[in-house]
């Protein structure tokens, strides 16, 4: 917007040509607010002096996290279709009203979709500022993947179809691809942040850790400490890697195929606690589930493994050892065909359609060392994808029976009130799945 097509006219009797000037450019930046411009060009309009009410009108309460609260609406203005309202940081505590500013979780999230425009990430349809509270309104999906694999252990475990598997993959490294091709990194991939439609189109959400990888003025580690909930965390981060790369996404992707396959996290460790000083320890109980499975790296497979900050301290986990004493390298091929292997007898087999091509994208996938690990483009060419089941862009095709909607409280479902983030997400009985619950210190 430019300023001097929203200066008034000057008038002789007004004030000095400084203090008009300043008196105009306060009003131009409230006309920012007041009165958004046209982004028909496919950027997102920031909307303000618009009452979240007045647009949406509101279904109930989905989830709360570390910055906000998240809503299921239905428009009110012509808008078709249902949206998810993540509303950050309440302005009201008790009867006293404190703006905290925005986070910069926030501030990225904001950026970043309104950039974005992908089929498999999730679309912001607008922001809304009202009384110091920012809300981003987004396309809403009915599950996401923690949904759908709690749903795989009720009552008894049944595996999720092969078919299903393999569409959610592909969609899920399409996004991937898309993200990494403009220079961003997500650095929290886990079930529960990927969400998919009712129609069956996986959505990548929760880009509030997401960040800019192209031009960083210093290291990745200095700007976030620690990146990606434990389970997900790529061997170079626990080691403490002070750059890294989109391959940390990809070992996420790794770890959630494998969820998607055993219906339980891969890699379940124990995250250990900062000291006073906010020093990152070293995870020792994580990485130790990864070598339980993988074995202990090697700096013949992995060359800068040994300049790792954390390298040192391999030394004090357990290396897993054949019958006859010696040292066992991966175990991942034999994790992987035993838990095909569990699913043989019943009426969807996985291991018709997985077989040895989904181990060598697994292993792919969860390789040690960054630089050999499969990026997201080369993931797609991965000949899992061309063999056995078609990948269909539902990924509920053929599928007889339908996962139930995503739970929605009424207990919360006012919008306006300042009501303090933190409580469980609603959509699940068993939320200990989402993130790591137990933490242990390190000593």
């Amino acid at each position: 917007m430019s300023l001097a097509n929203n200066n008034p006219p000057s008038s002789a009797s007004g004030p000095s040509s400084a203090a008009a000037a300043k008196q105009n450019l306060k009003r131009s930046v409230q006309q920012a607010f007041e009165e958004p411009a046209d982004r028909s060009s496919g950027h997102v309009a920031y909307q303000s002096k618009v009452r979240v009410v007045d647009r949406y009108k509101v279904i109930g309460f989905i989830s709360s996290g570390t910055y906000g609260r998240v809503y299921k609406a239905a428009g009110r203005l012509g808008q078709t279709g249902e949206f998810a309202i993540k509303k950050f940081k309440p302005d009201k505590e008790g009867e006293q009203i404190h703006y905290t500013g925005i986070s910069q979780s926030a501030v990225r999230e904001m950026a970043l979709c309104s950039e974005l425009s992908h089929i498999n990430v999730i679309k912001l349809i607008e922001i809304i500022l009202e009384d110091k509270c920012i809300y981003m309104v987004f396309e809403y999906a009915e599950h996401d993947l923690l949904q759908i694999i709690h749903h795989h252990t009720q009552p008894t475990r049944h595996p999720i179809p092969s078919a299903t598997v393999k569409s959610i993959m592909f969609q899920l490294l399409n996004g991937c691809q898309y993200l990494h091709s403009n220079w961003v990194l997500h650095r929290d991939l886990k079930p529960a942040n990927i969400m998919v439609t009712s129609a069956g189109e996986v959505r990548i959400g929760d880009l509030g850790l997401a960040r800019l990888f192209s031009k960083p003025l210093h290291s990745l580690f200095s700007g976030d400490k620690v990146v990606v909930t434990i389970w997900y965390r790529a061997p170079e981060l626990l080691l403490g890697s002070r750059h890294y790369t989109p391959a940390i996404d990809m070992w996420a992707v790794g770890c959630i195929f494998a969820e998607l396959l055993s219906l339980r996290p891969i890699f379940k460790g124990e995250e250990a606690k900062m000291d006073s000083k906010k020093t990152v320890p070293f995870q020792r109980h994580q990485m130790q589930k990864i070598v339980d499975i993988m074995g202990l790296p090697t700096k013949d497979k992995w060359p800068l493994l040994v300049s790792m900050p954390e390298y040192a301290n391999l030394s004090s986990l357990h290396a897993p050892v054949q019958p006859n004493g010696k040292p066992a390298g991966s175990k991942l091929e034999s994790w992987y065909y035993s838990t095909i292997g569990q699913h043989s007898g019943t009426s969807q087999p996985a291991s018709s359609s997985l077989g040895a091509e989904g181990y060598k994208l697994l292993a792919g996938l969860l390789e040690y060392d960054p630089d050999k690990r499969l990026t997201a483009q080369q993931a797609l060419e991965h000949p899992f994808f061309s063999t056995g089941d078609k990948v269909s862009s539902n990924c509920f095709e053929g599928m007889k029976t339908e996962y139930p909607h995503r739970r929605v409280s009424q207990d919360d479902n006012d919008i306006r009130t300042g009501s303090l983030p933190g409580t469980k997400r609603s959509g699940l009985p068993d939320d200990t799945l989402a993130r790591p619950s137990k933490r242990m210190k390190e000593n």
